[in-house]
């Protein structure tokens, strides 16, 4: 059993390395990391030249009732509003390991209603 969730966790990391060998984000066009755990959606914008993360959201502040994906839509929403905020109107989306579907999809819909490009 042990060996099944090692082999597990060895696929994700694989995944995460090959989507994110491709990805760089810069103060001007930020690299914009999902991370979905079973219950809760998180997202932030990160600076890799810095190392500085720019702006951040997570579904843990909102009051806000309904299924995963239009809680992640929220996020999206909100997360958009902060980087509008910063002048950031471009990100490259990293989906990390993570299929563009469902949750994550519903994330990347809410930044493009924010009015944020990618």
């Amino acid at each position: 059993m042990k060996d099944k969730n090692k082999l597990k966790q060895v696929k994700y990391q694989r995944r995460q390395r090959r989507t994110r060998a491709k990805i760089v984000g810069s103060a001007q066009k930020p690299r914009l990391s999902v991370f979905r755990s079973i219950s809760h959606i998180y997202g932030q914008a990160i600076d890799d030249a810095r190392g500085l993360t720019l702006a951040a959201a997570s579904d843990k502040g909102l009051k806000i009732e309904g299924n995963k994906s239009e809680i992640a839509l929220a996020v999206g929403q909100l997360l958009g509003e902060m980087l509008q905020a910063k002048k950031i109107k471009q990100i490259i989306f990293d989906r990390g390991a993570y299929k563009f579907h469902g949750r994550v999809k519903a994330l990347a819909e809410g930044l493009k209603q924010a009015g944020i490009k990618f």
